[in-house]
């Protein structure tokens, strides 16, 4: 990971701002996160010792609404990564017209180490500590990395012991019991999906896909599901412990299996004709379509070369280097940008959102229908964006979202620049 990852997250507001007419002081605003707070969390261990844990919640702007982005449990986790996540957040909201600025929290743990006792104690202080920058009205969290909705429902709980009444519109992605909302957990997949698939013919791509998904979590297993459901072939997956391929399509039900169980993709290997292959050989393999769907800077300058995939779909936040994105768009791949591609979770957090304020429950299929039409809509207007101005998918992304922004922080009038 980059040692100055909002810097260069940076490089995409200055390149964006350059093919727009907007105020200086719009840019001035955006390259500073509005406020960035720190805790210590104390937990009390199962074999009873104490044992501290960082953790960070960031409110990068919330010119167009409460700030909104999940909460990772990674032991990895850095402010410096938090404000980027939030940045990156902001824009996405604005990409797809939500009513949100951008936030984003992480805690510094290796979740997978934690009992689930210690694993709610610890959820339950994070909720402690930052309940005063929490609110409905003024940041709302939802899952992210090892997070998910058991957690959100945890701190759900939480907030409504400190505040003395429940508060379902707090956070979102918590379970259906809670106030959760449905289609939530296959989102941020289902999001990308029918963004690929409306941009199919724009794309150049036919209509049986040779698939390659780089990390196997929700958002990975989700999107492998349902393009397998349309009868593409997913001919690579990976996972932090390895990865696997079969030419000819490997079978995503029994991936999802293994997964479900505590396992990993390369425990298939040698089995039905699947072979188990390197991380950089999976970025190599022979596809029409690359979905990064695990962590940051995964494809970069080491690795970007050898990429054959005519489209990148973007689950992940951040997937790719700037260095990487100049050697794709080089030999004409084109990327489906994070801030686009995977901005059906957040949206599908909004309508959770918009659900519990107003106390009535949407159905599955208003849901997904809401979703598309969100999706295909945003996606069209990038896309024409990038052909009307020859510029790349995620430039015209930045640029798409920044006007927005732009519009939002002159509406202000210029005194909201100074004050909090």
């Amino acid at each position: 990971m980059s040692d100055d990852l909002l810097g260069a997250a940076l490089v995409r507001l200055d390149e964006a701002a350059s093919h727009l007419n907007i105020d200086a002081d719009v840019i001035e605003k955006l390259k500073y996160a509005r406020e960035t707070t720190k805790a210590r969390l104390m937990i009390r261990m199962d074999d009873g010792s104490r044992k501290s844990f960082l953790a960070w919640r960031c409110r990068y702007d919330d010119t167009r609404g409460p700030t909104k982005g999940g909460i990772r449990y990674h032991p990895d986790a850095s402010v410096d990564e938090v404000e980027t996540l939030a940045f990156w957040m902001t824009f996405k909201c604005a990409v797809m017209n939500l009513p949100y600025g951008g936030g984003k929290g992480a805690v510094q743990v290796d979740a997978r180490k934690l009992s689930k006792a210690e694993l709610e104690r610890l959820s339950r202080a994070y909720m402690q500590a930052f309940a005063r920058i929490i609110g409905p009205d003024r940041d709302i969290p939802a899952p992210d990395v090892y997070t998910n909705s058991m957690i959100m429902g945890w701190m759900a709980d939480e907030y409504a012991q400190i505040v003395g009444h429940a508060v379902p519109a707090v956070i979102t992605g918590k379970p259906i019991a809670l106030g959760g909302s449905l289609g939530r957990g296959d989102a941020t997949a289902r999001g990308g999906y029918y963004l690929l698939r409306r941009l199919a013919g724009e794309l150049g791509l036919g209509e049986k896909l040779r698939i390659a998904v780089q990390g196997f979590g929700n958002a990975g297993q989700h999107i492998a599901r349902l393009l397998a459901d349309d009868g593409h072939r997913i001919v690579a997956v990976s996972d932090s412990s390895g990865a696997v391929h079969r030419a000819d399509g490997l079978d995503v039900a029994r991936i999802v299996s293994v997964k479900a169980e505590g396992g990993s993709v390369s425990t298939l290997a040698g089995q039905d004709g699947v072979e188990a292959i390197t991380a950089d050989e999976l970025v190599a393999i022979d596809c029409d379509v690359f979905v990064p769907a695990a962590l940051e800077n995964m494809i970069h300058a080491g690795n970007a070369g050898s990429m054959k995939a005519k489209v990148v779909l973007e689950l992940a936040n951040g997937p790719l280097t700037a260095e990487a994105d100049t050697i794709l768009n080089s030999r004409g791949a084109i990327v489906l940008p994070d801030i686009l591609a995977n901005a059906g979770g957040v949206t599908v957090s909004y309508f959770e959102w918009v659900q519990n304020r107003q106390g009535y429950y949407w159905t599955l299929p208003e849901i997904h229908d809401r979703l598309r039409a969100t999706m295909e809509a945003e996606g069209e207007a990038i896309w024409r964006l990038s052909r009307h101005k020859d510029i790349s998918m995620r430039t015209a992304a930045y640029v798409h979202a920044l006007a927005r922004l732009g519009e939002a922080i002159e509406a202000h009038g210029t005194q909201s620049f100074f004050v909090s």
